[in-house]
């Protein structure tokens, strides 16, 4: 996948040197040429000096065909401006954006904008709205076998009853996080687009899981042995 990251202060470029080293394409936009400093000399990556909300920095940058971006540069209105632009302009499906203010974040996520705010910001939190088919475990037990599961709401959810991607004795959604706030009536919950699911299941149905997050509730049949 090819990943656009504007910022590069020591979250941008950390996440830039993390995305490469798990084989993805990464180009990141800061306005300071001097900031790319803090990337390794032999990084593989594309650097543009610009602008997170020029357009033609972000086509530089490979906008047109990016799977994910992040906005983590130092202001709440120029990440929330490049993350807006991202998804509507070039309709790039894994955006997120750092936000200092948490106030500002949560409407912004009842907006749809999956943001992140600075207290509990990880380079793996990020990685996990990126990336969200990728096999990230929160929690394992200590036999490895049982994993909790962070994912984004596909777009197929939208508009579904969340409980079909139950499969009884593999998979349980445990908790869903919707604009900020964690909640745990998931069984008649509705998905809205900005969900975040937090799902437990076997290592063995991982995949059973992310078959029925790809295809929606109208395929979300199979058993899991």
């Amino acid at each position: 996948m090819h990943v656009i990251v504007v910022g590069c202060g020591r979250v941008g470029s950390g996440l830039a040197v993390s995305l490469v080293a798990q084989g993805h394409s990464v180009a990141i936009v800061d306005k300071q040429a001097a900031a790319f400093r803090r990337l390794p000399e032999d990084w593989p990556g594309t650097t543009v000096v610009g602008s997170g909300f020029d357009r033609s920095d972000l086509e530089a940058a490979g906008a047109n065909r990016a799977g994910a971006l992040a906005a983590v540069t130092s202001g709440d209105n120029s990440n929330i401006l490049t993350a807006r632009i991202a998804r509507e302009t070039y309709g790039i499906p894994n955006v997120v954006a750092r936000i200092y203010d948490p106030r500002r974040a949560e409407i912004y996520q009842r907006l749809g904008i999956p943001t992140v705010a600075t207290v509990p910001w990880t380079i793996d939190q990020v990685t996990r709205r990126l990336l969200p088919e990728a096999a990230i475990g929160e929690w394992t037990d200590p036999s490895g076998q049982l994993l909790l599961l962070e994912r984004s709401l596909p777009e197929v959810w939208a508009g579904r009853r969340l409980a079909a991607l139950t499969e009884p004795g593999a998979i349980s959604l445990a908790a869903v996080s919707r604009a900020g706030v964690p909640r745990l009536d998931v069984d008649e919950l509705i998905g809205q687009e900005g969900d975040v699911l937090h799902v437990l299941a076997r290592k063995d149905a991982v995949e059973l899981l992310e078959q029925r997050l790809a295809a929606g509730p109208a395929q979300a049949t199979g058993s899991a042995r």
